[in-house]
């Protein structure tokens, strides 16, 4: 129960006296004349008015002499005849334009049995009147009895009517027609009925009634209409009424002593508000009480000229959320209090009437403020719907107002409720001061958890942890359950905590969120546990892990060498990340370029070296590097032990690594990195290998290795036939005696004639050693080979001289005689020859059929053909070397028998003229010009000799 001398008391509203519209009289309809020159001003209702209500935009009164008055918004008063008697009760339905009446037509012998009701419909006219669309009596029996009470349910389908011999009738059906209308006794009871009220839930229709002695409510939306017996007491006349949404459309009692709240099944809240209630109205979520006090007399405005406070009626509004009284003021003989057009209207005894118009919410929160009640300024607002932004200003001027007290707890309590409206800097600097510290906390983790911190507030915040050494309070701020519930940036709190020292709760966060380098840092740089990093980068996927190893593979490959090895060459072959109970064994893995991470071995040979071999083996199409940097550390571990054993073991692998064949394309390096380590075996190989066999024969001719030096004339000198004349001019350059190794150079020459005997001869005699009994042999063989070559010659010139000779005597036989055909047989078939037949100059003879079955042409012997096609196929190659003059030039510089090269064209018939016998006579007179051509490559031959 509220104590009501605890509400406080406030002017939200304007109280002001209704005027005349400007132009009018002044006088309502049967008003008495105004006296004095002011009283016109103010607006003065008919006199004897009964009943009043409002809505659809006008206050609606009925009065004495049966009239129904309409006033606008406009304050014009009109009004139609309505009973002939008097009005008693009206009812304006707020969403239908549908007005419910009840009166008196006829007095007749007993007045009690004529109340009528009457419904109207304003939208349509009769006559200028409102029409009325249905009239039926009030009472539906005969016993006599007053209507005490009238309501109407909004959709036209329910009207109850309270009496005052304690019954209720419930018209349903269309209330506007009598034909859909049906009328029955619902409450039969033994005091009078003072109030009644529909109430709408979903498809359920409640009915409250409630006397003067108790409240009860009917389900009518039904059947049998179920009754709930609500309370045992009841209210006077006007004293009860429905309350909107706000509160729940509970049904408002106001007795003597409290004012209760009722549910349909139950009973609510009740408030003791003390004084002779009068009249009781529910006006946008104030519950407006007139009430007769003679103990409580009000101050200032509340009080009158006239001392008999008997007379005075005193008018609340209280705000039942909020607990407080809105308005109070003393007027004189209410006669109703009417809300229409967001006002309150009082109506007096005196035809006045008091307009209440209620302040704006702006206008009470500034006089709240004023007073410093920010707790009720705050459940204003929100009773009157104002926006956050509203809100927000309201808790931090509440919370300017406690932080200028002291009180620091409840300032940031307010200024929390602000998040999301106020900038965080206006908040975050009261409360630098480090005995602040702990309010400074508490804003900032609710602005983390609004997700509203920026990283400057993380920093903040977790230096705030770090101070205060809240670990319990730092661990349950960063260990969430999942992504979706971090409120800070993950990378601001690692690096704060780190600064700190909170190592391990910066390593939960970087594990937890996937920060990589964080973690590895954080486990390298600070806490050295250069285990664990290695265990989490195997964890990583492997680009991660990858990237990683790349950054951290040099301190790690330090500090625990093997580990490290034996990760990269996991992660270089076949990697797969090492998570417990995770991962497909059987989906392929994924594997680095292991060339680069060479570097990572830069001070670790024996790894490095291990690292090599494993991908050498493992992984057969390694990177070229892997490779090279294998047979460089090889080479240098070969040039530096001392262990003849070990060198030897050092040796084969190294010359084992060469033919490989992985040097094919790298042969320079190669060659280049033997060279360095002075490794001479794999230097000859590779000399070998690339065809250098100069290089070879130089390098033995260096080392006076004369053996090796035949030895490698006699292995290539049949590709490069050149290392023969090296040797015989390294040798004859030699002071020593070294004839055996001359005399077989010679040798190899004379067999192979690789030199020109002159040449031979000048070649020795450099040698001052070398006599003549060196060359004697190769001389005198030299000699006879030359002799035997020329008596071979000669006799190959007498056999072409004859055999040019005898073809000459033929062609002129052929030119000059007649050519007798004798041959009796056909040269193909051996058959004897029948005409016709066919006859070459050659001699040969053939059947005709025979002729044109074998022959290829009409011109040519068929026998003699496939000679003639070799020769001529032989002319037409020497005219296609006839153009090759440069060739020739060339071959002629460069050749140490300069006869032999012309000798060989002169034999291909290069210097020739091909004279046919289809050739006109002038083409013999070039002849001369290719004899004297001849000449001059003969001469110029001799002196090349």
């Amino acid at each position: 129960m509220a104590a009501y001398l605890q509400w406080r008391r406030f002017v939200f509203f304007d109280k002001e006296l209704v005027k005349e519209p400007q132009g009018s009289d002044g006088a309502a309809p049967g008003a008495a004349p105004a006296s004095g020159p002011a009283a016109s001003k103010f607006l003065c209702l008919p006199p004897g008015i009964t009943v009043c209500d409002s809505g659809r935009g006008s206050l609606v009164f009925g009065d004495m002499e049966g009239q129904i008055w309409f006033l606008s918004r406009s304050l014009q008063l009109t009004g139609f005849q309505a009973y002939k008697l008097r009005v008693t009760h009206l009812y304006q339905l707020k969403q239908h334009n549908i007005l419910a009446s009840v009166g008196e037509d006829e007095e007749g012998i007993n007045p009690l049995v004529c109340p009528q009701v009457k419904i109207w419909n304003l939208e349509k006219r009769d006559g200028g009147n409102p029409l009325c669309t249905r009239i039926f009596p009030a009472i539906p029996g005969t016993e006599p009895t007053v209507v005490s009470c009238l309501t109407v349910h909004e959709n036209l389908n329910f009207m109850a009517i309270g009496f005052t011999d304690g019954s209720v009738t419930l018209n349903k059906g269309d209330i506007t027609r009598d034909r859909h209308s049906k009328t029955q006794i619902l409450h039969k009871g033994n005091y009078p009925v003072t109030g009644l009220a529909f109430r709408q839930a979903g498809k359920t229709t409640h009915l409250f009634v409630v006397t003067t002695e108790n409240v009860q409510s009917y389900i009518v939306s039904g059947k049998d209409y179920p009754r709930v017996e609500l309370d045992t007491h009841g209210c006077g006349l006007r004293c009860s009424a429905l309350s909107d949404p706000s509160q729940d459309l509970q049904f408002i009692v106001a007795g003597d002593e409290c004012v209760y709240l009722y549910q349909p099944d139950e009973r609510g809240p009740c408030f003791a508000f003390e004084g002779h209630k009068l009249i009781a109205h529910w006006f946008r979520g104030y519950l407006v009480i007139v009430s007769r006090d003679r103990k409580v007399s009000p101050k200032s405005e509340f009080t009158s000229r006239d001392s008999q406070s008997s007379d005075k009626q005193i008018l609340n509004v209280y705000d039942l959320c909020n607990k407080f009284i809105a308005y109070s003021a003393v007027f004189e003989d209410v006669v109703d209090v009417l809300a229409e057009w967001g006002s309150l209207y009082v109506l007096t005894r005196d035809g006045r009437v008091h307009a209440l118009q209620e302040k704006d919410t702006q206008t009470k929160l500034e006089m709240l403020f004023k007073k410093n009640l920010f707790e009720m300024a705050i459940n204003l607002a929100k009773s009157q719907h104002l926006d956050s932004d509203g809100l927000a200003q309201i808790f931090m001027q509440y919370g300017d107002h406690l932080y200028s007290k002291g009180n620091h707890d409840g300032a940031v309590q307010q200024y929390i409720r602000t998040i999301g409206k106020l900038e965080p800097s206006y908040v975050i600097r009261k409360f630098l001061d480090a005995q602040r510290i702990h309010n400074l906390t508490a804003y900032l983790q609710t602005l983390h958890r609004q997700s509203l911190a920026n990283a400057d507030h993380t920093t903040l915040l977790l230096n705030c942890y770090t101070k205060l050494k809240d670990s319990s309070k730092l661990e349950e701020f960063i260990k969430t359950k999942s992504e979706s519930e971090v409120h800070f940036d993950v990378e601001t709190a690692i690096k704060v905590l780190r600064q700190a020292g909170y190592y391990s709760h910066a390593l939960y966060l970087a594990e937890n969120h996937a920060h990589h380098e964080w973690y590895l840092k954080i486990q390298l740089e600070d806490i050295k546990n250069y285990q664990e990093a290695l265990q989490y980068i195997g964890k990583l996927p492997f680009e991660q892990a990858e990237s990683n190893m790349k950054r951290y593979g040099k301190i790690l490959m330090h500090h625990i060498p093997e580990q490290t090895t034996q990760l990269l060459k996991g992660l270089c072959t076949d990697y797969r990340p090492s998570l417990e109970g995770r991962g497909d064994k059987e989906a392929p893995g994924c594997r680095a370029n292991s060339e680069e991470f060479i570097p990572i071995f830069a001070n670790n040979p024996r790894e490095l070296k291990a690292f090599l071999e494993h991908m050498s083996e493992v992984q057969p199409d390694s990177p070229q590097g892997i490779y090279d940097t294998l047979l460089e550390l090889r080479l240098q571990n070969w040039a530096h032990e001392k262990d003849p054993q070990v060198k030897e073991k050092l040796h084969a692998e190294a010359i084992s690594l060469l033919k490989s064949g992985r040097f094919c394309n790298v042969f320079d390096k190669a060659l280049v990195l033997c060279q360095m380590h002075d490794f001479q075996d794999g230097v000859l190989y590779l000399y070998e290998q690339g065809k250098l066999f100069q290089q070879i024969m130089h390098y033995h001719m260096q080392h006076e290795q004369y053996r090796q030096v035949i030895a490698v004339c006699e292995r290539h000198g049949e590709q490069e036939p050149s290392l023969w004349e090296q040797a015989l001019s390294y040798f004859a350059r030699k002071e020593e005696d070294c004839k055996e190794y001359m005399a077989a150079v010679l040798k190899h020459i004379e067999n192979k004639n690789l030199m020109p005997p002159l040449l031979v001869v000048q070649t020795l005699a450099h040698n001052s050693t070398a006599t003549l009994s060196v060359i004697r042999d190769y001389l005198v063989q030299k000699l006879q080979k030359q002799s035997q070559q020329i008596a071979q010659d000669e006799l190959r010139v007498r056999r072409y001289r004859e055999e040019t000779t005898r073809i000459r005597q033929e062609i002129q036989e052929l030119k000059a005689s007649p050519k007798i055909f004798q041959k009796t047989k056909c040269s193909i078939c051996n058959s004897a020859l029948e005409l016709p037949s066919v006859h070459f100059l050659c001699g040969h003879s053939f059947h005709q059929h025979c002729f044109e079955s074998y022959s290829e042409s009409d011109a040519d012997c068929p026998t003699c053909l496939p000679e003639n096609r070799k020769v001529m196929d032989m002319i037409r190659a020497q005219e296609q070397k006839r153009d090759l003059h440069d060739q020739f030039q060339h071959q002629l510089k460069c050749s140490n028998d300069s006869f032999s090269v012309i000798a060989d064209y002169f034999g291909r018939g290069v210097f020739n003229k091909l004279t046919l016998l289809t050739d006109p006579p002038t083409a013999r007179l070039t002849a001369g010009l290719e004899a004297g051509l001849q000449r001059d490559l003969l001469m110029h031959s001799r002196r090349g000799t």
